[in-house]
């Protein structure tokens, strides 16, 4: 499995490229988006609060995500902070993939809760709207590390393997004595793609089949727990990790993610109405 293309759609002159990552973003965003717009309709809420809200949302997910990626110091030779703080415009070249979900999930909630102040909305509310959008937001813009061939994992004899050109490889997966040209490897972007997308499919289940027992900010902590696992695992398939450690910066986050929604789910649904039937 190889991209059937390269990473630019088109060209207008030497003054204007488009580039495949930047396209999937944007699908992504956008569909996303309608699913937020979805639930607030089936809640009784303006859709139309989504569409206002995004340009602002979306701006800080980029800066969000760009700086988590910039800032990262991540194995295998890749673009880090020991790279950009030679060359810091560069840090603005986005269309060339590098960007952190943790530092996007974390600028998009940042938005959400800048514009529910100012239009005196409940935060929470609209962030369980955006959890499954941005699942299958994820789910979309992975597809840009393939056409990019980036974030794939170490050698593999599954039929669904990457072919990665000698440009794409990173150490020690360049050394064609050890890994010929032939060697396949593991399409991580894939796994996450097709997790996120299941990931997004059971918030919009749980939020229609269990609208009148959720609480604001349920579906929310349920996605940042679902990620987490998710990102974890595929975390073991990643050679170029940012590493803290022994272990991945991605796994720490998602282990923090993972406990810490855990004990809020816990201690909201089954430990606090406990002491409140008590109490009565």
């Amino acid at each position: 499995m190889t991209p059937p293309f390269g990473p630019i759609l088109f060209k207008i002159g030497d003054v204007l490229s488009v580039h495949w990552y930047g396209v999937l973003i944007v699908t992504g965003i956008i569909l996303g988006a309608n699913v937020a717009a979805y639930l607030a309709k089936k809640a009784g809420k303006d859709p139309e609060t989504v569409w206002d809200m995004l340009i602002l949302v979306v701006v800080l997910a980029i800066i969000g995500a760009r700086l988590y990626h910039v800032f990262s110091r991540p194995s295998g030779g890749l673009l880090g902070w020991d790279y950009y703080k030679q060359n810091p415009l560069e840090a603005l070249y986005i269309w060339n993939g590098g960007l952190g979900i943790y530092g996007a999930i974390i600028g998009g909630a940042l938005g959400v809760l800048i514009f529910s102040w100012r239009k005196k909305l409940r935060p929470l509310q609209w962030l369980d709207f955006a959890a499954p959008g941005m699942a299958i937001g994820q789910s979309i813009g992975r597809w840009g590390n393939f056409v990019n061939i980036e974030l794939y994992g170490p050698p593999t004899t599954l039929p669904w393997g990457l072919r990665v050109p000698l440009m794409y490889r990173i150490p020690p997966y360049n050394d064609l004595s050890t890994y010929p040209e032939t060697t396949l490897f593991h399409p991580t972007f894939l796994y996450e793609s097709l997790l996120a997308l299941a990931l997004c499919l059971l918030l919009l289940w749980i939020a229609v089949r269990f609208s009148h027992k959720l609480q604001e900010g349920d579906l929310l902590v349920s996605y940042l727990m679902g990620y987490a696992v998710i990102r974890f695992f595929t975390e073991m398939l990643r050679p170029d990790a940012w590493m803290v450690g022994k272990i991945a910066a991605a796994q720490l986050f998602a282990l923090i993610f993972l406990i810490t929604g855990a004990a809020f789910l816990l201690v909201r649904h089954l430990w606090l109405p406990r002491r409140m039937n008590k109490a009565v």
